[in-house]
């Protein structure tokens, strides 16, 4: 596959040396979500870089960043999120669905009705509000928006402000309940003892099924394809799938450069312009979500937190950081998160048309 630039290249400090702009991406990337991880801030890892690269393309500093190491780094994504599939999924759902396709159907259909408000009032373009709102691994929605006819910046900026919010709210009502998510937070090992026959096997895995996704058209491909193989290969026990702390900070500085060096300055004056509609929806989404914990707790019996954290529209991705450091029910939160994640990727791409469509 040939190197493409996915990020402009312009401005005042286009003239400095290329290697000067890596070292500042690089360098600052690392600091940022350094400095952003020891916040507990869920997705600092791309956060941080996917800033920098924001900051350095509309000032004219932007690099060109290659695009098969994008779709690689959609492929490793894709391979964490299956790994955080407990094997017990099916199960688990099957033996108390009504409770499954009523969370899950519940927090899809207020997100997706917010996001037709705002493609209605035309906030964002196309089927932008859609993905935008859809409550799914924050990456993943964001990624999967650009082969459906979203814009794929203003979809990370929707999603993140989500992210966001959902983690400040989950770990306010953590603390109002007793319970401290950032004391309890366990350390990162970066470069913890592993089996280099299974990395390099994991890591092949992630190239050869992401550039093929990306080489097939397969809508959201490079990402998807990944996920799925993932799952057959986690589920059925056939190989293990062994994924470094190190080589997905790698990957989600990846995934936040290709993003980040999309954005212009028209995008961010338009970003910022719609800020106080898009926290408004956000935080509209959270408080239904609420709603919906507080009937979940009514009728199970549920603690608080657990049914907070599995209607939580924060996505699976950073509500799992928040569960695994709290006194919570870890199994049935990520069965929750995950179910509606796999629906919201089943349904996303007809959900997006139709109320594109509708909106228009």
């Amino acid at each position: 596959m040939v190197d493409q630039s996915v990020g402009p290249v312009s401005g005042r400090l286009s003239s400095q040396p290329v290697w000067l702009r890596w070292l500042c991406l690089v360098v600052g990337s690392f600091l940022l979500a350094m400095a952003l991880e020891w916040l507990h801030l869920p997705a600092a890892l791309l956060l941080g870089p996917m800033a920098i690269a924001v900051i350095l393309a509309v000032t004219g500093g932007g690099v060109g960043t290659p695009r098969w190491g994008f779709v690689i780094a959609q492929g490793v994504v894709g391979l964490m999120i299956s790994t955080s599939l407990p094997p017990t999924i099916f199960g688990e759902i099957a033996e108390q669905w009504p409770i499954f396709v009523a969370g899950v159907l519940s927090t899809a259909i207020a997100a997706a009705a917010l996001g037709w408000l705002m493609a209605r009032a035309q906030i964002f373009p196309g089927t932008t509000a859609i993905w935008g709102s859809s409550p799914g691994a924050a990456s993943v929605m964001t990624l999967m928006s650009e082969s459906y006819g979203g814009d794929m910046r203003l979809v990370a900026f929707m999603q993140y402000i989500r992210v966001v919010c959902c983690a400040l709210v989950a770990t306010v009502v953590a603390r109002v309940m007793g319970v401290t998510p950032a004391d309890a937070a366990l350390e990162i090992v970066w470069f913890p003892d592993v089996s280099w026959p299974a990395v390099l096997a994991t890591a092949a895995i992630a190239a050869g099924v992401s550039l093929l996704g990306a080489k097939l058209r397969i809508p959201g491909g490079p990402m998807l394809l990944p996920l799925a193989v993932g799952m057959v290969l986690n589920l059925s026990g056939l190989m293990p799938i062994v994924l470094p702390p190190w080589l997905l900070a790698i990957s989600y500085a990846v995934i936040g450069w290709g993003i980040g060096m999309r954005f212009t300055p028209d995008v961010i004056a338009h970003a910022a312009s719609t800020f106080p509609r898009v926290l408004m929806s956000v935080l509209s989404l959270i408080a239904i979500c609420g709603v919906f914990a507080m009937v979940l707790v009514a009728v199970t019996g549920m603690d608080p937190l657990s049914a907070y954290l599995a209607t939580s529209p924060g996505g699976a991705d950073s509500v799992a950081i928040i569960a695994a450091s709290t006194k919570v029910d870890v199994p049935f939160v990520m069965t929750m998160q995950i179910a509606r994640f796999l629906f919201v990727v089943i349904t996303g791409p007809a959900t997006a048309r139709l109320l594109s469509r509708a909106a228009r």
